[in-house]
């Protein structure tokens, strides 16, 4: 079920209020929470469009929080919100499924832009990998893939680079390669233009900016 609403996520009831105006300004609906743990049941049981969640919050911390909510696979995208110029605490966040971060310096303008951009931006990566697991799950091998090789395997059926692939998934480009590697071997393909044409033949993917369009098999398209 779609919905407009954000969830505010900081110890700081000012820092809630403001954004919680900031958004509602902006047409959107948006729930508050001060305290970690009443989030977490809450947000257990009710999805949001977009989480906004303090780094720095009392335990349980923000990276707790990620981690209890399983943020990688929670429905709706998880960014960090930092006041603090802490680089170690950004890459650890993303390592656990953060999918973006903003800095609390920021003007509102440009907070309610960048929130836009990172939830549009997750929801085409979630139709990339639906696509894609929709086009090739009867590939051989593709059963034995890793969900961070499935979502890898999305970048690359997008013509992602590595370096993007790294990017967006917060890991570096050296797994990215690793993950490639193990994806190419599992689904037998022999070079890096074998396994586009693997993607390419079991289904029709149009890619067009970074979006996959899939569509049933020619031949499926011809029975009458």
């Amino acid at each position: 079920m779609m919905t407009n609403e954000i969830f505010i996520v900081d110890d700081d009831s000012d820092v809630c209020d403001a954004l919680s105006a900031v958004f509602r300004s902006a047409g959107y609906r948006t729930a508050a929470f001060t305290d970690g743990r009443s989030f977490v049941r809450f947000a257990r049981h009710q999805t949001p469009a977009c989480v906004l969640l303090d780094i720095c919050m009392p335990a349980p911390s923000g990276l707790e929080i990620l981690k209890q909510l399983d943020a990688r696979t929670y429905p709706a995208p998880i960014l960090i919100v930092s006041g603090l110029d802490d680089v170690l605490s950004v890459v650890q966040a993303m390592r656990n499924g953060a999918f973006d971060y903003i800095e609390k310096r920021l003007d509102c303008d440009a907070i309610v832009a960048r929130v836009v951009d990172a939830m549009d931006s997750w929801t085409n990566l979630r139709q990339r990998e639906e696509a894609l697991a929709f086009s090739v799950s009867a590939y051989a091998g593709y059963q034995e893939l890793t969900r961070r090789e499935r979502d890898v395997l999305s970048h690359i059926a997008a013509a992602a680079t590595n370096k993007q692939t790294a990017k967006t998934l917060g890991i570096s480009s050296r797994t990215v390669e690793v993950h490639r590697s193990r994806i190419m071997h599992k689904l037998g393909a022999r070079n890096s233009v074998d396994l586009m044409r693997i993607i390419m033949n079991n289904g029709h993917i149009a890619i067009n900016n970074g979006h996959i369009a899939v569509s049933a098999h020619a031949d499926d398209e011809a029975a009458p």
